[in-house]
């Protein structure tokens, strides 16, 4: 699971009424007004919190007539709940198989002489090397602005977008307010 949906997990259920509206809708959907009047508290404070916890996952809506009820996704908070327990386990990603010798031949093949990327590989086991490689010489708990991140790809390619995104998802890189820094070797699926 990504980083960051982790970390939105756990700051939507950091608070007290949220905890608390994850309760009340644990016994069945209820709409905002009863969920204001079991709790307690007024209607916009409710609105706020069930923001909160919709955009997380945690809740979802279901219109009935006038009506939106609020309905608790136990699966999907089941999930969030147990994954910060995956944080640092074994990779079994298929690249942690390549050994150095195929991770040197993917680099001849994928880059120019000049270490332009030609195009980034398609199978997942390749491109996870290729991205390896190209993020090696970020500096280790040092916080980026974007446009230094963007700065730093387009030495090896002009879609720093693309590569951007691919370090996010495969866990090399965590994005907070537009500010990266690298993530512990030991979440990425390969170094190099």
């Amino acid at each position: 699971m990504q980083l960051d949906k982790i970390v939105r997990f756990h700051k939507a259920v950091g608070d007290t009424t949220r905890m608390r509206i994850i309760a009340v809708l644990k016994r069945g959907p209820l709409h905002g007004q009863a969920i204001a009047h079991k709790l307690g508290l007024k209607p916009p404070t409710i609105t706020h919190h069930i923001t909160k916890l919709r955009e997380s996952g945690i809740i979802y809506p279901i219109r009935d007539g006038n009506s939106i009820y609020f309905y608790l996704d136990e699966p999907h908070l089941e999930r969030l709940s147990k994954s910060i327990l995956q944080l640092g386990e074994e990779s079994v990603h298929p690249s942690a198989q390549v050994n150095p010798e195929e991770k040197l031949k993917l680099v001849k093949n994928f880059f120019s002489p000049d270490g332009k990327l030609l195009q980034l590989p398609a199978k997942e086991k390749k491109r996870v090397v290729v991205l390896a490689y190209m993020i090696q010489h970020l500096e280790k708990h040092r916080v980026y602005e974007e446009q230094e991140i963007n700065g730093y790809i387009q030495r090896y390619h002009s879609d720093y977008a693309t590569i951007r995104r691919e370090w996010i998802t495969h866990q090399f890189l965590y994005r907070d307010n537009n500010k990266y820094q690298l993530n512990p070797e030991e979440m990425w699926p390969a170094s190099f």
